[in-house]
Formats: structure tokens, sequence, C-alpha cells
């Protein structure tokens, strides 16, 4: 799920919104500040309603985002690389580089979230008592109550033994403890998620022959099947790309680029000689990064490749393959030894190593 656009960072963790968090926030707002603050609160200005569903919604979103940065802030301190966290229509999504490495740090990682929520949740409903007592039975403590009611069921939902809620997460960790076989754990959890991920939409469809919220419950188990089958789907070639290394699928001594080199020169004297969709570009002897044909034809004829040049993911050769099937899927890595580049990775390179290899099972 990508960003729309960037909050910028809270504890070192980059926040982004999708633009579906929209969709949420208008329909949390209306919902409470049109409809269920004036029937339970009546006789207050309008004003007031409105104030409180905006203020409600954007408080149960906040609640979102601490749900994620507890995770991200635990995968931290369990060796982790955090990318960032991404809001979007159906929840958060904290993005990891790599997987944790044993069952116990993957146990700490998904139980942070569904626990902090548990807390705000009791926290919130805490609060709301303490206004009851006190006799400020309005809309005040109306809202927090709901908010306290909503967090417990974010923690609840989360914990159902289906990947990839955390609930899945959690029971991942206990089969790969129990049977030392982490893609086999995967597979059952990411079965498990779509059943459950079925049978949310078969219940979505129904009631949604009377009420609205039904179409909530489809997009969820569209979500989870998909998901989940994502997760199954990495697994089995992680499993069938373990033992090898980079070095045996990479391109060897790729062609390299000068900066300096202009557009024109690149199309009319590099592209029709090797055909290759990217190469390493070279700025003073040093490998700078990459330059991918489709960006240098958008450039102008004079203008140097060099101004296109792309970030790229730098490995040994004696990396395992399996190890770097996720940054694979979005680009592509240069391998190095020391400071010597001695090749180049690309999804085509994977698709090739995989066609070689036997079949799962």
């Amino acid at each position: 799920m990508n960003d729309t656009f960037r909050l910028g960072r809270i504890v070192g963790v980059r926040v982004g919104v999708n633009w579906t968090v929209l969709v949420v926030f208008t329909l949390l707002a209306y919902g409470l500040g049109a409809e269920r603050l004036p029937q339970s609160y009546k006789g207050l200005h309008p004003v007031m309603y409105i104030l409180g569903g905006l203020f409600t919604a954007a408080a149960f979103l906040a609640s979102l985002l601490a749900h994620e940065l507890a995770h991200a802030i635990v995968a931290r301190r369990n060796g982790l690389t955090v990318e960032g966290i991404t809001l979007w229509l159906l929840g958060g999504v904290a993005r990891f580089e790599g997987e944790p490495e044993s069952p116990g740090a993957e146990l700490r990682i998904a139980g942070s979230g569904p626990l902090v929520s548990l807390l705000l949740g009791m926290l919130l409903a805490g609060a709301s008592a303490v206004l009851l007592v006190a006799g400020m039975n309005g809309m005040v403590a109306g809202c927090i109550a709901w908010l306290a009611a909503i967090n417990v069921v974010l923690a609840l939902f989360n914990v159902i033994p289906a990947a990839p809620l955390d609930g899945g997460r959690l029971v991942h960790a206990l089969l790969w403890r129990l049977s030392g076989d982490r893609t086999q754990a995967t597979l059952r959890t990411a079965l498990a998620g779509r059943g459950f991920g079925w049978i949310a939409m078969v219940a979505g469809f129904y009631l949604s022959l009377w009420t609205f919220s039904g179409l909530w419950l489809i997009l969820i188990g569209w979500f989870l099947i998909a998901a989940a089958s994502l997760e199954a789907g990495q697994a089995r070639v992680q499993a069938r790309l373990d033992g090898i290394t980079i070095g045996r699928v990479m391109t060897p001594d790729p062609f390299t680029v000068p900066g300096s080199m202009t557009a024109a020169e690149f199309l009319r004297e590099m592209l029709p000689r090797h055909r290759h969709t990217a190469y390493p570009l070279l700025e003073d002897g040093v490998v700078r990064g990459i330059v991918t044909a489709e960006r240098i034809r958008g450039q102008e004829p004079g203008a140097p490749i060099g101004a296109v040049v792309e970030d790229a993911e730098r490995t040994g050769a004696q990396t395992s393959l399996a190890d770097l099937v996720p940054k694979l899927a979005h680009g592509r890595l240069l391998v190095f030894e020391g400071e010597r580049l001695v090749g180049i990775v690309t999804p085509r390179d994977l698709a090739r190593a995989l066609e070689r290899l036997p079949g799962p099972g």
C-alpha cells in the first residue's frame, strides 16, 4: 500500500497516509456527527455534533497509528529495519525489511499492536467511567466510550488466528517454534487467512442485503484472501530458492555507463548494442546507482543520463537469494565483491532461476 502523502516521522518512523483514509475519516465523521451523536445526545447545537464527529474520527485514526507504531518500535528493537507506516482504508501497515530471526521476535512484534490497542481501550474506558461518576454524562463521555469500545474491538479482531492479521503472526510464531519449519508455518496460517477471508465475504454478502456495513466485511474478506495468498506464494518461492546464492543467478560483469553520457548518445550507441533495461552508472570510477532505458527515453537529447540515476540495493555474491526476494520484487540488485561490481540481478534473473528449479514438493 503506497503513501499518497507523508505526515513526517514519529519516534524516527516515517508515517504516510493513503488517500483511502479520507474515505474512512469521512464515513466515520458523518456517521458519528450526523447520526449517532444527535440521536444519543439531543438538544445540542449542530456544530457540536460536527466537531464531536470530526474529533472522534481523528482520534480513531490516531489509535490505529499507535497500534502500528507499537509494531514498528518493537520490530526495530528486535533487529529489523522499519521502512515506514502507511494508514489506509482497512487500517494500517507497518513495513519492515526482512523477517524476524526467531519465533520469539515474531511473537513480540505481532503481539505489541493488539496489546497497545487493548491498553488504549482500557484507559479510555476508565476515563469515560470517571466522567460518568463525576456526573458528566454528556457527549464527550460518549465519544470517549465509543473510542474505548472500538479499540477493544480492534485488539480482538487483530488476534484472530489468520494471516496476515496479528493473530496469524502469533500462531505462525508458535507453529514455527514447535515444528522448526518456517515455510510450513507460513502456509498453514495463510490457509487459515484465506478461510477466514471467505467466511467474512460470505457473511458480508448476506448482511449487505439489509445493511451497508456488510460491504466492510466484504472488503476485509477480500483483503485477507489476497494478502494470505500473496504470503503463501512468497513462502513457496523462498522455499524453492533456499540454499541458492545471488552469485548463481546474477548477470555477471554488467555493462556500465558514465554519468556524463547524454540521453541521445545512450539511445544511439548503448541501447542498440546491448538492449538491457537497466545499467549501473559510474561517476569517477564509483558506482552511483542504476539508470533505466525507460527514464532515459523521457530526457532531453542533450541531458546527461546521470540526472536520472536511481539508488539500487547492494549485496554480496554469497548472499542467499531467498533473503532478497522481497527486494527484487521492487527493483534490481547490484552485486559486489568488496568495492568491485561483479554482477546485477533483476526480476527476470529470478524468474529464470525459478524456471530451472524443480517444482515444489
